[in-house]
């Protein structure tokens, strides 16, 4: 943060000084190394941003539902991540009729799992309110784990589960019982179109594959590889940080259009002001020194 700082100190020392020797005949607001710097800081503020993200994440944790036709292993795979027989697994459709959450933790990564009942159509109004109450939670997910059997694959009734899936979450196809179907896990590819490995291949019963949905969860999640630090910020920070990357923004706008870059230099002051909260102030009279000190004035 206070490298970030230091560096729009910099922009400001440049703008605010091209400004004061705007007489001589020197496009200094041209130079292609300010704008170079400035895109480089807005760039640092989002990884800033994006990282204050993560932090969060990792306190908060991540809601991921489990859903797929009847006796594909949503019950099993629930037991698996939670270490312990939280759900009633058997082989007949349709055991599982209302939610069941569970609070587990993924390399350090809270998640509340939830088991669905069965999607597909029933006569037994037990069970129909329970799917009901299913497709509620897939539209409350962060993460829709939609279980299907390697054995056959994504069949037409899968297809058309997938495409009535809410929007909002993130999917990831798990291809269960690979001890049955004699394939090995791995990570199999993109499914449906989505851009990156969204399939993967595993065994809920013997835990085979685990290790990969683990790290395709903490990739949903948008956290880093293990061991990579993290931070959690507080709301005013991010508020602080989301006020100063867009008083950034405006000012390479302005400075990109060449037409008010006193209003340029005002952005950038803004977006100390709002770093300023976070860091501590830098008055005025700090600037004008370092504007002396940098342009050598009354030499």
């Amino acid at each position: 943060m206070r490298a970030i700082v230091d560096e729009l100190i910099g922009l400001r020392i440049f703008v605010e000084g091209a400004l004061d020797f705007s007489d001589e005949d020197v496009d200094w607001l041209g130079d292609a190394a300010l704008h170079a710097r400035l895109g480089a800081l807005i760039a640092h503020l989002r990884e800033l941003l994006d990282a204050a993200a993560q932090g969060r994440r990792l306190r908060e944790g991540l809601t991921v539902a489990l859903a797929g036709q009847p006796n594909v292993g949503k019950s099993t795979l629930l037991n698996r991540l939670a270490g312990t027989e939280a759900a009633i697994v058997t082989e007949i459709p349709g055991t599982t009729r209302d939610l069941l959450r569970e609070n587990v933790s993924v390399d350090g990564l809270p998640l509340t799992v939830v088991d669905t009942a069965g999607l597909r159509d029933s006569d037994d109004p037990v069970e129909r309110i329970g799917i009901e109450r299913a497709w509620q939670a897939l539209g409350a997910a962060e993460l829709v784990l939609f279980l299907v059997d390697d054995r056959a694959g994504i069949t037409a009734a899968d297809r058309a589960l997938l495409e009535r899936l809410p929007p909002g979450a993130e999917v990831l196809v798990v291809r269960n019982k690979c001890d049955l179907s004699g394939q090995a896990p791995a990570v199999v590819g993109a499914a449906h179109g989505r851009d990156g490995p969204s399939e993967l291949r595993l065994c809920a019963r013997s835990g085979a594959g685990l290790d990969l949905l683990k790290q395709e969860i903490r990739r949903v999640a948008g956290l880093p590889a293990s061991g990579e630090s993290l931070f959690s910020a507080r709301t005013r920070h991010v508020d602080a940080l989301q006020r100063s990357l867009a008083c950034a923004q405006d000012a390479e706008q302005r400075l990109r259009e060449r037409a008010t870059p006193e209003l340029a230099a005002e952005d950038l002051r803004l977006a100390q002001r709002a770093l300023g909260e976070i860091t501590g102030a830098f008055s005025t009279e700090d600037l004008l020194g370092r504007i002396f000190g940098q342009f050598c004035i009354g030499k």
